[in-house]
């Protein structure tokens, strides 16, 4: 299994979400499927979501960011992470139980080989009845000729045998099958859970990423900041000494610049906890990643629009609505193997071997020995355990059946908000790029007129840490920004393709050679 490579086909709203709860029922006592009623009631599309169409698709979307780094960072989390490790542990475990399960619905086969060696003496047990038979025979004259032998001071015996065992129990009520079936949906449910622990994985090592590329910006930033300010606080200190300035103007530069000091230890400890949350996720210590972050960039420019689509298309590739709903239909057809258990079973037990008196004759396939048996047992009295299982396994149903209905919902609610940020962060990102290149302006216009003797130096001081400070606040934006696309790609479990006029993808262009 292949936990990198994740491809799932697109599929009708309502019929998507409701085959995770269609089976072959067969001979079968478990309940029909029936869907949540979040499932029913499903919307056509998102109340969020912008015009156009597009396909999804699962397949590495971290690469739609267009960052070779944060690509070799996602690989290297990918490769090594130890949340992965246990996830695909569960996996194995589950399918060992299908193993389990396969084998109930086969017959048992077991070999022996044995050598029985009994001594009884003539008085005791079965050798004093061979003996008093014998001994009335040798009693016994009236037909003339020799007597019968004389018993035994004891009756020694040696029997060797070898035989093949075979016992079945006919599966008449589908118990077995159920078993089996709902462990196979357990395994698909576990497999999910793999991918949503992949997109968990991937989800925080690009927030972990865009937290250190933005706090590395915002250290530089801040430390070009402190570099205005003290040359600012310089010259409001000589122009306090000529009394061109109050004090109190001279102790707001001061504090300015305090502040500003103030917020660079706070600034490189974040550093450094992000990089640590990146070196955990990447199962390695913080050094060993140093010279890969030390690379890392905040988003540049737009990504490729966000397209509609049909709801339960996007909520089928989400690994957690998969599982929930396989949950669900594991949990239906345990009830109908619990159902199966209070009925009568038939068995059939048989063996076939051979049996001779010495060794030398172990192997005579003219010594062989066969018997079949076939029986019925029924249940009869349990103490209410069976029907006590019955209602235990209808309970998980009902559960599961909820869980199912609140994933749905919550992934709905999830996609909405996810859609509803992105769109108000890019907003906002537009927002400050005009304020920044207004600051832009101010600095340059400020320094036309200080050269010019227009304006002091102070007045381009000024401008100069504005247009730092509104840098800073840009790189946070830019770092909520990505997050709010990832928030998207979280919630719909990947990414999309939109065809241009050609039949080419749109985001092709970003996607990495294999």
């Amino acid at each position: 299994m292949d936990a990198h490579e994740i491809r799932q086909t697109p599929m009708n709203s309502r019929i998507a979400l409701a085959a995770l709860l269609v089976a072959l029922s067969g001979c079968s006592l478990a309940p029909r499927p029936e869907a949540p009623v979040a499932v029913e009631m499903l919307p056509d599309s998102f109340a969020a979501a912008p015009g156009g169409e597009g396909a999804y698709l699962a397949d590495r979307w971290w690469t739609a960011y267009g960052d070779p780094v944060l690509t070799a960072v996602v690989d290297t989390v990918l490769a090594e992470n130890l949340d992965l490790a246990e996830a695909v542990g569960r996996v194995l475990e589950a399918r060992a139980q299908l193993g389990i399960a396969t084998a109930d619905l086969l017959p048992t086969v077991n070999g022996t080989a044995d050598v029985t060696r009994t001594s009884n003496p003539n008085n005791a047990g079965f050798g004093r009845q061979i003996a008093a038979i014998l001994g009335g025979a040798a009693g016994d004259t009236t037909g003339g000729g020799e007597p019968p032998p004389q018993p035994p001071d004891r009756f020694d015996n040696t029997i060797y045998n070898t035989a093949l065992a075979v016992s079945y129990e006919l599966d008449f009520w589908g118990r077995a099958r159920n078993d089996r079936a709902a462990t196979l949906r357990d395994l698909r449910a576990s497999e999910a859970d793999l991918q949503a622990a992949l997109l968990g994985v991937v989800a925080e090592t690009i927030t972990a990423y865009y937290d250190v590329a933005d706090l590395r910006q915002r250290v530089a930033l801040t430390q070009e900041i402190v570099g205005v300010l003290e040359e600012r606080e310089q010259l409001t200190q000589t122009r306090y000494d000529r009394g061109l300035v109050t004090s109190f103007e001279l102790y707001q530069v001061r504090q300015e610049l305090r502040n500003a000091q103030a917020g660079l230890p706070q600034l490189r400890t974040l550093l450094a906890e992000a990089g640590g949350r990146l070196a955990v996720l990447a199962g390695r210590y913080p050094g060993d990643l140093a010279p890969l972050l030390d690379r890392a960039l905040l988003l540049e420019g737009e990504l490729p629009p966000v397209p509609a689509s049909v709801p339960a298309d996007l909520l089928w590739q989400r690994p957690d609505v998969r599982a929930a709903g396989l949950r669900l239909d594991a949990a239906r057809l345990r009830v109908g193997a619990r159902r199966a258990e209070l009925l009568p079973a038939l068995n059939l037990t048989g063996s076939l071997g051979l049996q001779s008196p010495t060794a030398e004759e172990w192997l005579d396939l003219s010594q062989w020995f066969s018997n079949l048996v076939a029986g019925i047992t029924a249940p009869l009295f349990q103490g209410g355990r069976l029907r006590s299982n019955v209602q235990a396994a209808r309970a998980r149903l009902l559960q599961q059946n909820a869980a199912y209905g609140r994933a749905v919902l919550t992934a709905v609610v999830e996609t909405e908000t996810a859609l509803t940020r992105l769109r108000e962060e890019e907003s906002r990102l537009d927002f400050l790029s005009s304020q920044r290149d207004e600051a832009e302006s101010s600095v340059s216009l400020q320094a036309r007129r200080y050269r010019s003797g227009v304006a002091g130096y102070a007045d381009y001081l000024d401008a100069l840490r504005n247009r730092l400070t509104v840098s800073s606040t840009l790189a946070t934006a830019s770092r909520d920004y990505a997050l709010a696309r990832l928030g998207v790609h979280r919630a719909l479990g990947g990414d999309w393709v939109v065809p241009d006029q050609d039949g080419q993808s749109l985001t092709d262009h970003l996607q990495p050679s294999r």
